[in-house]
């Protein structure tokens, strides 16, 4: 053979050698990862080919699926339908022919759909015998009546809003409502009318951003709330050993290297008032003083154990809350109520209120109870889980009547439920250029039964850009519908 016709013949087995190699990685190294591409049309396909699994709440299905009306021009036989869709939003996501899928449902997509390999057994009986494949369950943790009374909290107030609701000893999570919310069934299939309602819910053209998980996903300045924390980290720390030791704090408190005053609202007794009153009242000065004397290390290292600064996966994912880490003094003092670059989600205060509740502990918030195989059997438990020990029971317990004086004679009166015992804290957080935007209404709280047991920890905010600027509190707006929530757990559990 002559020296070119060797060089082509190199070059060809070269090819063809290229080509194998090509072919293997595909057939053996991506093969999983692209069989189960969204971007595979046979994954959709086979995704909407039978009906899903359902979420359950209670023993109840809140999810469905129809045949997809199609004429043959759709090769997805199965849509996706949803019971009560908006309250139900935050929790389940939604599942669309057209736009994908989130949070639960696509997280568990493998059970619902019935092809997680643990269905794989099950799944290769049924083809034998002839049986469609058949999607599992997602159980969840929801509480129905303690949703509805969340969301429709939230519905009757108006503007924009959140609401948690926590099993303190478990961390199970009870509800979780946001408002204004959407409907996952109007954008379930593939037709024009699925489109413009997916269009019409977009941020772009709809500012309220019905879409915004905001249980999990916005954070707030927490105002006065985040003075449990502080209180917390006050006692935890030494600085004070009782709710009722008068605490150096003087009045008019100029902030730290500063010739600024911080203001308290209102003429309020806080000149070197005890934790409990200034508590009670919400004095700004009390705890903005206690937390530039304890620093911002300490004060840093007490939120966090809160759960601050950490992204919390339940299992669907929840924002990190902040609590800065570079601060000078003053900025110490006003991240100490709740201002400044200070920032919590609903989750994140409800898990504050948990905490106290818990004797200290805190739990790790889920919402998923178990999953199940079509046939209901468990194929995974979730198991409670400590998250950390943000303070001493003692503290806690210390902490517990200062919140539960908040409620029987402070700025949560309206929090009262008849033959309870619950303890909560308000907050009416200041935002916007100079605080010129109205402010959130905050208020977290907990319930204690005449057992001793607390079957509730709840967290609610509430943004009304049209209110009265002078109506909005956290005691006014928020602490009602912390109230129906809390009472539709207890009455649950009758």
């Amino acid at each position: 053979m002559n020296k070119p016709l060797r060089r082509i013949a190199i070059f060809c087995g070269l090819l063809v050698l290229t080509l194998l190699i090509r072919d293997n990685w595909l057939q053996y190294v991506k093969a999983d990862s692209l069989k189960n591409d969204d971007n595979n049309r046979r994954v959709t396909i086979a995704r909407y080919s039978t009906p899903r699994g359902d979420i359950i709440v209670g023993g109840n299905p809140i999810t469905g699926s129809t045949e997809t009306k199609n004429n043959g021009l759709n090769d997805l036989k199965y849509k996706r339908t949803y019971k009560n869709g908006p309250m139900w939003a935050p929790v389940t996501g939604y599942a669309s022919q057209a736009f994908g899928a989130n949070q639960l449902e696509s997280l568990e997509d493998g059970i619902l759909t019935g092809n997680d390999d643990r269905l794989f057994f099950r799944n290769t009986l049924d083809m034998i015998t002839g049986k469609p494949r058949q999607g599992g369950n997602v159980v969840t943790t929801l509480n129905a009546d303690a949703q509805k009374a969340a969301y429709n909290g939230l519905k009757r107030v108006g503007g924009k809003g959140a609401a948690v609701a926590l099993d303190p000893a478990t961390g199970k999570i009870l509800a979780l409502a946001s408002y204004p919310s959407y409907d996952p069934s109007s954008f379930a299939g593939t037709s024009d009318s699925d489109a413009e309602a997916w269009k019409k819910l977009q941020k772009k053209y709809n500012p309220n951003d019905p879409m915004l998980n905001r249980a999990l996903r916005e954070t707030y300045p927490p105002g006065s709330t985040f003075k449990v924390v502080t209180a917390a980290a006050a006692l935890e720390n030494g600085l004070y050993t009782s709710a009722d030791q008068a605490t150096n704090s003087p009045l008019p408190y100029t902030l730290p290297n500063t010739t600024t005053e911080l203001k308290n609202e209102g003429n309020i007794p806080c000149k070197n008032a005890t934790m409990r009153e200034a508590l009670r009242v919400s004095c700004n000065t009390v705890f903005g003083k206690i937390g530039a004397d304890l620093g911002k290390d300490k004060m840093l290292a007490e939120a966090k154990k809160f759960g601050f600064d950490s992204e919390q996966f339940t299992p669907v994912r929840a924002s990190a809350s902040n609590f800065p880490e570079k601060m000078d003094k003053p900025q110490t003092a006003l991240s100490s109520i709740g201002q400044f670059e200070t920032a919590a989600t609903p989750l994140q205060m409800a898990m504050v209120a948990s905490a106290v509740a818990n004797d200290g502990k805190l739990m790790k918030p889920y919402m998923v109870d178990k999953l199940q195989s079509p046939n209901l059997d468990t194929l995974e438990q979730t198991e409670p889980q400590e998250l950390s020990q943000p303070l001493s029971s003692r503290n806690a317990q210390i902490l517990q009547s200062m919140m539960e004086t908040v409620v029987k004679q402070g700025t949560g009166t309206r929090a009262q439920i008849n033959g309870v015992t619950v303890g909560g804290k308000t907050g009416t957080a200041q935002h916007g250029v100079a605080n010129s935007a109205n402010p959130y209404a905050w208020f977290i709280s907990y319930a204690k039964l005449p057992d001793g047991s607390s079957p509730v920890a709840v967290a609610v905010v509430v943004e009304d850009e049209n209110a009265n600027r002078d109506d909005i509190s956290g005691g006014g707006l928020a602490a009602p519908i912390a109230k129906n929530v809390m009472e539709a757990v207890i009455n649950s559990k009758k």
